[in-house]
Parts: structure tokens; C-alpha cells; sequence
């Protein structure tokens, strides 16, 4: 059953919602956007997400790059509609403030940026063993961007499988050994700090749940949010990576057959009735 009543979308422009109703949590590569597809970005997209808005939508980018990286990308690709939220780096929750400057929304940065801390401090003995493994046992090369920003670059995909099979045979153990990848990079986090976590407390601040949570991705660090505890309606585009598509499909998502913000439109669709703008 379909957590709203199915509508034709409208394309004009939207009213200022008093209250939001439910969220739209886009990944923005390779979801929203796609360079190796034409267009990159197809508008309709931008037309159905204002629609969806005037009717108490929260859309918001749910990403890997940094906040400015972001805002960056969206202006590179003429997306000048303005987030209502950005999710960064898998976990930092923003919201725009006066003049369009970006700031925390809640304390959850600051919590996530002490677990990040506590996290390389206790679990010191199992990175350098991990460490040890990538750099003895594999081509890939461990990185060490700061002082609690730790990633790995792998060579190939079924290395970074390997990788990643060894590390959470020590998150068996400690559970809260985590972290985010994109193919063949990685960069380690608190298992508790991420895009679907992130999701989840946005919906808190906000009064919602799950239940009112829609969630799109195309990568392995967008499996966190494609999960029904964090998102009811899930989805993701035809050119997501095939084992993100098989997830997808038996956790009861929706899987598009078009690339990109194509995909998305099908996905809209889906879950809120019409037909594309």
C-alpha cells in the first residue's frame, strides 16, 4: 500500500510548506547525476521533486562529498534549486540559513566527530591489523588523510571484496568498526555514522519516521539508507552497481530500468503516482 494517496504530479511551482510531511534522500552521483549519460541531468526530475515539495517534501542530498563539494556539484550541473537538507560525507546533517550559509542541523555533527574520534583511539590494534593485511596481502594502499581519516584504495573490485570480507571479520567483534564505499575507495567510520543513520535523526528533527522516508542510491555506501529501518520506499536507478540492484529488489524496493535522474523519475512515479513531468 502506498504511504500516500497516488496523484498526478504537478509541475508548477511549490508552495511554501508550514510543515514537512515526508523526505526524498537522493544520492547525487551516479543517482541525480550521471556524466556518461545524456542528458546529465534531465530537468523533469527538478519539476517532480518541486511538485513533491509544494505537497510537504523535504529533498534532500544524501552524499558522500563534502558540503561544499555539494553545492559545488549542483551548480556545475544547473540543479539551482536550493536543498531543503544536505547529508555530507555519508553522516553531517546541514540545513541553509540566512544568505544561503550552511549549518549543523541538531548536534549531530558534533557527536558524529567524537565517535569518529573514540573510534580510531579504541580500535587502534584492529586498523593496524587491517592496515598490515592491505599492505602485505594486497596491491591496495592504506591512506591516512588526518588523524581520524583513514581509507583504503584498492586496484580492483574483488580486492576491495576481499577488503572488505577481512574487516568485518573484526566488526564480528567489535560491531561499531565501520565504514563507507564507493567501488574500489573506501574511508573508515563509526558504524553507527551514516547515510542511513543520518536519515533516520533527519526524520527525528523532523517529526517523521521511516514510514514517510524515501531513499535512492547507486552504490555500496548507499546500502546504509536502502534499508526499511531508515527508509520504507527505497529505489534505485538502472545503472546502480548489480549487487545494489539485488538488494534493492529483495528488500522490496523498486529498481528503475533508466540511468540516473531518468531512474528517479520512474522511482518518483512509483511511489507517488503521475506520470514523469
Amino acid at each position: 500500500m502506498r504511504p500516500f494517496p497516488a496523484r498526478r504530479i504537478r509541475t508548477t511551482a511549490p508552495m511554501a510548506a508550514k510543515q514537512h510531511r515526508f523526505i526524498l534522500s537522493f544520492d547525487f552521483d551516479g543517482t541525480m547525476i550521471n556524466p556518461a549519460a545524456s542528458p546529465v541531468y534531465h530537468p523533469g526530475l527538478g519539476n517532480m521533486i518541486q511538485a513533491l515539495r509544494a505537497q510537504g517534501a523535504a529533498w534532500i542530498v544524501n552524499t558522500g562529498r563534502s558540503l561544499g563539494q555539494t553545492l559545488e556539484g549542483l551548480a556545475q550541473h544547473g540543479i539551482f534549486m536550493e536543498p531543503d537538507f544536505i547529508i555530507a560525507q555519508e553522516c553531517n546533517i546541514y540545513k541553509p540559513g540566512f544568505f544561503s550559509r550552511w549549518k549543523d542541523f541538531g548536534s549531530w555533527n558534533r557527536d558524529a566527530l567524537r565517535a569518529q574520534e573514540r573510534f580510531v583511539r579504541d580500535h587502534k590494534a584492529s586498523l593496524d591489523a587491517i592496515k598490515q593485511f592491505v599492505e602485505t596481502q594486497t596491491r591496495a594502499s592504506f591512506l591516512n588523510h588526518g588523524e581520524n581519516e583513514l581509507g583504503i584504495v584498492g586496484t580492483n573490485d574483488p580486492e576491495m571484496d576481499a577488503i572488505c570480507a577481512y574487516i568485518d571479520s573484526h566488526a564480528t567483534q567489535f560491531p561499531d568498526i565501520g565504514y563507507h564505499r564507493n567501488s574500489i575507495y573506501l574511508r573508515f567510520s563509526h558504524s553507527g555514522y551514516s547515510k542511513g543513520t543520518a536519515l533516520s535523526e533527519l526524520a527525528r528533527l523532523l517529526g517523521l519516521t521511516s514510514a514517510h522516508c524515501f531513499a535512492a542510491g547507486d552504490n555500496y555506501n548507499d546500502l546504509s539508507m536502502l534499508d526499511q529501518r531508515h527508509a520504507r520506499m527505497i529505489a534505485c536507478p538502472g545503472n546502480a552497481l548489480e549487487p545494489v540492484k539485488q538488494i534493492v529488489h529483495a528488500r522490496g524496493g523498486f529498481v528503475a530500468t533508466l540511468p540516473a535522474s531518468e531512474g528517479m523519475m520512474e522511482a518518483l512515479t512509483h511511489y507517488f503516482g503521475g506520470a514523469p513531468a
